[in-house]
């Protein structure tokens, strides 16, 4: 699809009500106000394409940037056209979008995290806690001790962080303490030592999610899962051997 043709279809997806959600959300203008479900079914009619989400960035539009974190190839996006969309970006849902479809599988993914987790721009920071939570998703070669001393600094400076900043490193310890079991229990026991974390959501009923509770119901679900799966295969086992048996069973003439 060309450029102007995408941009149309954005335009006549938007709704002037969906501008005053993402407008109380943070977001601010140039946008159309396009739903995510919106965004997704251009997305698949799209698939990825490169060269359009550059299009689509350089226009400034938000529907368009969220669009073109959806179709774009991560590993065409070299670091420093990384950094500098970074800079570009003030709104938190547009932050994670490009964190979890573009920078997180990124090569340079832990080296962004690393050099933004102590900036004090509010949506640097945010970016490299939520690369930091990504990293805990997508990479099952760095060892618990990496994601200990995440723990620790959240601990130690999440009420001191800017506003969206805090909030990922909110999401990022819930993010860690579902890694594994021993990060389950370092993350909880600091999330009940941190205690609530105040974010200031604008005018809107998101909640701040209590790291301790959500890492609990989300191991707790995982485990239920887990034990379905199980009972599953082994009725599926003892279904086959019940057939097998039957087979093998030898013909008895009338």
């Amino acid at each position: 699809m060309r450029m102007e043709e995408v941009m149309q279809q954005l335009e006549e997806m938007g709704t002037s009500q969906n501008v005053k959600i993402y407008t109380r959300h943070g977001a601010s203008e140039p946008m159309f106000g396009v739903s995510f479900a919106n965004l997704r079914t251009l997305q698949k009619k799209i698939k990825r394409d490169h060269a359009l989400a550059v299009e689509l960035w350089n226009t400034g539009n938000l529907d368009a940037r969220m669009l073109a974190t959806m179709i774009a190839e991560p590993g065409k996006l070299d670091r420093a056209d990384a950094e500098a969309r970074a800079r570009q970006v003030s709104y938190h849902h547009l932050v994670d979008q490009l964190c979890s479809n573009v920078l997180g599988p990124a090569p340079y993914a832990r080296d962004l995290a690393e050099q933004w987790i102590d900036s004090d721009d509010e949506w640097l920071g945010r970016f490299g806690w939520n690369l930091a939570g990504e990293l805990a998703d997508r990479d099952p070669d760095l060892p618990d001790e990496y994601f200990l001393r995440l723990v620790e600094a959240t601990e130690d400076r999440i009420h001191e962080a800017k506003n969206r900043t805090r909030e990922a490193m909110n999401t990022t310890l819930i993010r860690i303490g579902i890694r594994n079991s021993r990060l389950q229990e370092a993350a909880t026991r600091a999330g009940e030592r941190i205690g609530p974390v105040d974010v200031d959501q604008g005018d809107t009923s998101c909640k701040t999610p209590y790291a301790p509770d959500y890492i609990a119901k989300t191991m707790k679900r995982r485990e239920e899962q887990a034990r379905k799966r199980a009972e599953k295969a082994r009725a599926k086992k003892t279904g086959a051997k019940a057939q097998a048996t039957r087979c093998l069973s030898p013909i008895v003439p009338e």
